[in-house]
């Protein structure tokens, strides 16, 4: 029997089988590879995002209610949350006001002393009071002084069971008997329609200057001696004048009061009889 001849073409393609091992082995095709499997690579990344996407849309809710439910709620929470914040913030703020109130009854030991809280200012702007939540209930007369953590505030001209008028020691019918320190001048502080304050009645020969402090004398009867009420901005000494003119900048900011404390065992005496002239009799 003759024998079969092998087919031509297989000597070709075992030589090209083993060039591309060789090319393959020796590192040659690796770019070629690198670059043929990219679209797939990328297939397979968009089948990947593509099925997160479809799976995170079925798990998440479907119902739009729910979430606008919830969106509620939280909003309410966070409201809540900044009511209680503002809350604290102040009863923070009402205990400096009375750990500064309790210093200010230490250092005047003398006094008694009633707190009552700011629940009214005076609409005008040619008045100058406030009203506090204390009244006749509570012992409190006309004529008691008034004052804050700072100093001087004025002195209680109106009353009622629960409540009461303070007139600022800025009111324009305001006058309150004060001297200077250090200087030792005896003057009268009184108000204006601007809310401004000044020394009427300084004498021409006090040595008065910038920066002295303004505390009440005693004197009228109407405030007890000591209590601090200002601070000299400015002294004004005209030659031909009887007396020097002064301003003054109040130690206590009236637009900010919250809290103060009415001296109750304080008796203010009316000198307005004493201090007219006597009529002659015939």
């Amino acid at each position: 029997m003759k024998n079969k001849s092998r087919p031509s073409w297989w000597l070709p393609v075992a030589l090209l089988v083993v060039g591309l091992l060789a090319l393959s082995l020796g590192g040659y095709l690796t770019p070629l590879i690198r670059l043929s499997t990219k679209p797939e690579i990328a297939f397979q990344a968009w089948v990947a995002r593509t099925y997160q996407a479809l799976r995170d849309y079925a798990n998440a809710p479907k119902d739009v209610n729910t979430l606008r439910a919830e969106n509620q709620r939280l909003k309410a929470e966070i409201a809540q949350l900044q009511t209680q914040i503002v809350t604290l913030q102040q009863q923070l703020t009402d205990a400096r006001i009375l750990e500064a109130l309790l210093d200010f009854a230490r250092a005047h030991p003398n006094n008694q002393y009633k707190a009552a809280q700011v629940i009214g200012r005076d609409p005008s702007p040619f008045l100058h009071y406030i009203i506090i939540n204390r009244g006749s209930d509570d012992g409190l007369r006309v004529g008691m002084p008034v004052v804050s953590a700072e100093g001087l505030v004025g002195h209680i001209t109106a009353v009622i069971p629960s409540a009461a008028r303070v007139q600022l020691i800025t009111d324009p019918k305001s006058a309150v008997d004060v001297r200077t320190k250090p200087s030792n001048a005896d003057a009268v502080l009184v108000g204006s329609l601007t809310g401004e304050l000044s020394l009427d009645m300084l004498p021409q020969n006090a040595q008065v200057k910038t920066g002295d402090l303004v505390l009440t004398s005693g004197l009228g009867g109407k405030y007890p001696p000591n209590i601090l009420a200002g601070q000299v901005v400015s002294v004004r000494k005209l030659s031909y004048a009887l007396f020097q003119e002064a301003s003054v900048q109040p130690v206590v900011d009236f637009r900010r009061l919250q809290i103060v404390l009415v001296i109750v065992n304080f008796k203010p005496t009316d000198l307005t009889p004493l201090l007219k002239p006597t009529e002659q009799t015939p």
